[in-house]
């Protein structure tokens, strides 16, 4: 960063409590008062007066051996900046960089120190330093910009903020292989010595050190050149956020004062507005994660509802871009005694479906609509996974987010059995209710064979979902037997065993030998055709018999349930109910016994 020395005197000036004067043989003549500080100075005797234009006007009635004292409490850039000038116009050695000199220049323009009242004058000086110096660095503009915050209007007036947000400009829309100044960049895995090239961003983090109003002066006017790509705008906010908005979304109600809560809540609300407001319109231009990270922080810094609405559809837009990681917040309402943010996620879900059903599938290729719908779909599951694994997360919300994916966005429902099964690990008091109503939303026929057969011995599941997947394997096993012109289940539950004998009778007979008949070639080989047939159909009724058993078993129960009820109804009237565990048990056993066999 570069400066300007100017004056070669040691500093003579000495503070006793509230009072400033130089030290010297000649009485001071001249006291001026800035706020709590005194400056005791002379009028003639040196070349303070001669400078100012606005002191030789104020002491214009007053005769030369009289003393006067005036205040100058409303002086830009107070005390400080006053002593700069009164230390130039005594030749004392000051230093002038980017971080005082927009007080100075304003201090040295109420006072008039200009080239008009003196030649070589304070002014004159400080804006030939400001336009060879400040404006032709990076970070010299910058930190000058910065420092324009304190006194606003005059830098408006004076025309430095102008001045300095070109000089940005300029630089920023230079392409990266003419950049030569010195810049910050400290992504991680970065280094300068191991790129040569300049990266496009290299700008981003020194301009996110500008107030949020300066930053967005920036960003419109680049934006408005139509030079940079959208993604590299989209670039300079995310940085911008996470330079002011670090960890917004941990902060809980604590002991700390509301007074400073409210007061950071509303200069980061100011952020957060200002930086959605900026986003382009293009999609891409950030990325997922960064809007569910702002919605998130949205939601505890109370946003206005326009803000919120525009950050749920832009997230929509991008929704199936998102991985699970981008969709676990903790929930920051006060009511809510859930971890993860569930009712962010299930409106940026229903905003997507909307959006999704009145896309025209005409349009475009059908086939990305499906992949859409179903990648989002894929990630609701995995998501629910995660969330299950919350102690406090009510079946009411698990449920809810589940059923709002639609049909036709999941493949199997093997993802989200998963999620069930953890849900029904980690919640171990849930009532049959809870249970029943958990286990509505899957559905059985849509479980891969792997799935089913865990499923089957899940004892977490409840019991009527397991018999569903019972009747529901048997009737696969019956729809593949007939599609194969194979006899009916109960046929194949009453002569299996039968057919089985016969087969081992014919391969018997067949390892005696022919009989004493004669038998020609052709009836040799029409009987071995035969023997081969029935081997094959013993084998398959085998089988057969043992993926029936199950089913065989549970339709025997309920034809003893049945009889039972007869019997009972015609001598007592009283109902004898059989037990669906022991049916379960009995079935899982016998699935279990024929397995082994």
């Amino acid at each position: 960063m570069k400066f300007m020395k100017l004056g070669t005197k040691a500093d003579t000036f000495y503070t006793e409590q509230a009072t400033r004067t130089l030290i010297s043989e000649i009485a001071a003549d001249l006291v001026i008062q800035i706020n709590d500080i005194t400056y005791l100075l002379h009028k003639l005797q040196f070349p303070l007066l001669p400078k100012c234009g606005l002191l030789q006007r104020l002491c214009y009635d007053s005769s030369d051996s009289e003393s006067v004292s005036l205040e100058l409490h409303d002086i830009p850039g107070g005390e400080e900046a006053f002593e700069l000038c009164a230390k130039f116009c005594y030749g004392i050695a000051i230093n002038i960089s980017a971080h005082n000199f927009v007080s100075a220049l304003c201090a040295a323009k109420f006072l008039r120190m200009n080239d008009s009242i003196e030649k070589g004058n304070f002014v004159g000086k400080l804006e030939s330093f400001f336009n060879s110096c400040i404006l032709e660095g990076w970070k010299d503009s910058i930190a000058t910009l910065q420092t324009t915050a304190t006194l606003p209007e005059w830098s408006e007036n004076l025309g430095i903020v102008r001045k300095c947000i070109d000089s940005i400009i300029e630089k920023i829309l230079t392409p990266p292989p003419q950049v030569k100044w010195s810049y910050t960049y400290t992504r991680p895995g970065y280094t300068k010595k191991q790129h040569h090239s300049v990266p496009k961003d290299w700008w981003t983090e020194d301009v996110s050190d500008l107030d949020i109003d300066l930053f967005r002066c920036i960003i419109m006017a680049i934006r408005s050149t139509y030079v940079l790509p959208p993604q590299l705008i989209g670039e300079a906010l995310h940085v911008y956020a996470c330079r002011w908005l670090p960890g917004i979304t941990k902060l809980k109600s604590s002991g700390s004062s509301v007074s400073q809560t409210e007061e950071s809540k509303e200069k980061n609300r100011k952020i957060l507005e200002t930086i959605v407001s900026m986003i382009p319109a293009d999609r891409g231009s950030v990325s997922v994660g960064f809007l569910f990270r702002l919605l998130s922080i949205s939601i505890h810094l109370g946003v206005s509802s326009v803000t919120k609405t525009e950050l749920i559809r832009r997230a929509s837009l991008q929704f199936e871009e998102a991985t699970v990681s981008d969709l676990l917040y903790p929930s920051t309402s006060s009511s809510d005694q859930n971890y993860y943010d569930t009712e962010l996620v299930l409106a940026v879900l229903e905003t997507f479906l909307k959006l999704w059903k009145r896309m025209s599938p005409g349009a475009v290729d059908s086939s990305y609509f499906l992949r859409s719908i179903r990648n989002v779909g894929k990630l609701i599951d995995s998501y629910l996974q995660v969330v299950a694994r919350d102690d406090n997360m009510q079946v009411s919300k698990f449920v809810s987010l589940a059923e709002t994916v639609p049909s036709i966005a999941r493949e199997d429902h093997d993802d989200l059995y998963q999620a069930i099964n953890i849900y029904l690990k980690m919640h171990p008091e849930l009532s049959k209710a809870d249970k029943k109503r958990l286990c509505g939303i899957l559905d059985c026929q849509r479980l891969s064979p792997e799935v089913r057969g865990h499923a089957v011995k899940n004892e977490l599941l409840p019991l009527r979902t397991v018999v569903q997947l019972l009747y529901f394997e048997q009737d696969k096993g019956s729809k593949a037997t007939s599609s194969h012109k194979l006899p009916k289940p109960h046929e194949i539950l009453l002569g299996a065993k039968d057919r089985a004998a016969t087969t081992r009778d014919t391969q018997s007979k067949h390892s005696l030998g022919p009989t004493k008949e004669a038998l020609n070639g052709e009836e040799i080989r029409e009987r071995d055709h035969q023997q081969k047939t029935k081997r094959s159909d013993g084998k398959l009724a085998l089988e057969l018999e043992k993926k029936m058993v199950i089913r065989g078993d549970i339709e025997e129960t309920q034809s003893e349930k049945a009889r039972v009820v007869r019997d009972e109804s015609s001598s007592s009237g009283k109902v004898k109910m059989v037990d669906p565990k022991k049916m379960i048990r009995r079935a899982r056993s016998k699935s279990e016994h024929g397995v082994k066999k």
